[in-house]
């Protein structure tokens, strides 16, 4: 049986072991692939039973150019880069993986939420930079500092991400608050259910843990932002098209938005006239939050398992069907 990595490098830089997926079959892994030569797609998984792919685009045309192909698994949540409907014609399964990463992007949203809240990377720079051993004062700061206890955290998207963000939250001392068009017994152990304009209302920090849907593309958005406290710190690690770039960068430049920390943009990676990257107290990391070492063993785990799952009969985490 042959398998076919397209896109191996993100999952595994070299620090993972692929032994899981070699011992199922004659396996083949390529670091990169072209997002937009289907021609080189193509080539690579023709003769492939098995391919898997992250980010790597898999649609009708080279699905039906694959007369072998049985299987496809997607190295992520996502799985739009798929054809799901081609391939759910051709009798395929498409896998993917849903839970791997949930306390990594909790962790990785509070951690964006610390840094504007201290500024703890610049201040190291600053020390490192001479200008503590030159310093008239005992100590000092170039950014206001935060303080987060009693303070009202929002959550859009009260799954198992932003419950474990609001866990955390909970710890730092503060006053959680959700919504979600699902209300759990185990959310309401750590929130208090609210409306989307009360969150918006109330809210010194609003945090996205929501899918990216129709309802939810551009939630935060101008009109939503001027129903926002003053000086709001707003969280996104979920899903970049949440925001609609140039009314948060306006936002953030005019001061009604404190600051923003994201990990995600609209288009990836970045474009070099995204509005967000000139505006201020806005930071931004490159879709990272999933990539703790752990969380990629985890993944690579899962998708060994749903692997044997399909062979032995039984597909789990399909998301088109096909079982």
């Amino acid at each position: 049986m042959k398998i076919v990595i397209l896109d191996g490098y993100t999952e595994n830089p070299g620090d993972l072991s692929w032994q899981g997926l070699e011992t199922l079959g004659k396996l083949t892994v390529y670091d990169r692939t072209s997002l937009t030569d289907r021609s080189e797609v193509i080539s690579r998984i023709r003769d492939a039973e098995i391919v898997f792919t992250n980010k790597t685009p898999i649609d009708r045309e080279s699905i039906n150019s694959s007369p072998n192909l049985k299987y496809i698994g997607v190295l992520a949540t996502g799985y739009n880069i798929v054809d799901v409907g081609a391939a759910r014609e051709r009798g395929i399964p498409v896998c993917n993986i849903p839970t791997y990463g949930t306390a990594a992007v909790g962790q990785f949203a509070i951690g964006l939420l610390l840094e504007i809240c201290h500024h703890i990377g610049h201040h190291s720079k600053a020390v490192n930079d001479g200008r503590w051993e030159s310093c008239p004062d005992w100590c000092f700061w170039d950014y206001p500092l935060i303080e987060l206890a009693e303070k009202a955290m929002g959550i859009i998207g009260f799954g198992r991400i932003g419950q474990t963000t609001g866990r955390i939250a909970r710890a730092l001392g503060m006053d959680v608050i959700a919504f979600d068009e699902q209300k759990t017994e185990s959310g309401e152990k750590i929130a208090r259910y609210v409306s989307l304009d009360e969150l918006l209302a109330e809210s010194d920090v609003v945090v996205l843990h929501c899918p990216l849907f129709p309802s939810t593309q551009g939630i935060v958005n101008k009109d939503s932002i001027a129903k926002m406290k003053d000086g709001v710190i707003i969280i996104n690690n979920s899903r970049g098209p949440l925001v609609v770039e140039q009314d948060l960068a306006d936002a953030l430049n005019n001061g009604k938005v404190y600051a923003a920390g994201l990990d995600v943009v609209s288009s990836e990676p970045i474009k070099g006239d995204n509005p967000l990257l000139s505006a201020k107290n806005c930071i931004i990391t490159p879709h990272i939050s999933w990539a703790p070492k752990e969380s990629r063993q985890r993944l690579m785990n899962i998708a060994v398992e749903n692997l044997k799952s399909f062979l032995g009969g039984q597909p789990v985490n399909v998301v088109n069907g096909v079982e």
